[in-house]
């Protein structure tokens, strides 16, 4: 069985960015970029599976050559290889899935894992697009997964609670935290993953269909303020609710 999970380089959720001087990107100044966190849940996912069943997991990225580094983690996770693409320039979610979709046409894996969405774009685009240019069956929000007898039976989370789906393979399945535990790399699989060599390819161009007009941080969020003590602050507590927070 061939596994291929889907992974993306982003900022830290605890460091502090600052936007850069186009006012259009993040400053990398000073910023920790990590593995992102919903793709840690991906891949740990994919590598239970192969545990489980055999086969082999391939960890994909697009980016630049700074995100090796988390390629090389998922190698020491479990993974068995590692495909890193170059971005094209200005490139953007159709983009990037265009470029992961030509990298996956060749390997046609029967099992694509992804995080349900990256933390700095937000945009959950990626892996509807990818399943859509692959003709795959896709379940979002992906919190339980078994695999038996070529089907594969997920639990999904939606505003109604959670829902049991059924899909034949090949597919694709975008996680949700909380379907796993993900592991720490061992010395044994730092040591492994060393020795693992990451396939660097270039993509295709695609025309970006978003740009980026202006990037700002949220205003710095004002202090409290008491108004009273007891049933007599009440009144002002409403007007200021009212007048000032337009809470009400």
């Amino acid at each position: 069985m061939k596994i291929a999970v889907c992974i993306r380089r982003t900022p830290s959720t605890e460091t502090k960015v600052n936007v850069a001087g186009d006012g259009r990107s993040l400053d990398p100044s000073g910023v920790s970029f990590v593995l992102n966190p919903y793709d840690e849940y991906a891949v740990e996912e994919a590598i239970r599976t192969k545990e489980a069943h055999g086969g082999e997991v391939i960890a994909v990225t697009v980016g630049s050559a700074d995100a090796s580094k988390e390629l090389k983690q998922c190698l020491a996770m479990g993974a068995d290889k590692a495909v890193r693409i170059e971005p094209p320039a200005d490139v953007d979610s159709a983009g990037i899935a265009a470029a992961l979709v030509e990298v996956l046409k060749e390997l046609q894996p029967d099992l694509v894992f992804c995080g349900k969405m990256a933390v700095d774009e937000q945009d959950f685009q990626v892996p509807l697009r990818v399943a859509t240019a692959l003709e795959l069956p896709a379940v979002s929000f992906v919190v339980g997964f078994e695999l038996a007898d070529g089907k594969a039976t997920v639990h999904a989370e939606t505003e109604a609670g959670t829902t049991v789906l059924e899909t034949p393979l090949p597919a694709l399945f975008a996680v949700e935290k909380g379907i796993n535990e993900p592991r720490y790399p061992g010395i044994k699989g730092i040591m492994a993953a060393k020795k693992k060599p990451v396939d660097e390819r270039g993509a295709s161009a695609v025309p970006a269909r978003c740009a980026v007009e202006k990037l700002e941080l949220p205003p710095v969020k004002q202090g409290g303020k008491i108004v009273g003590e007891g049933v007599e602050a009440v009144p002002e507590l409403v007007r200021l609710l009212r007048e000032e927070a337009k809470a009400l």
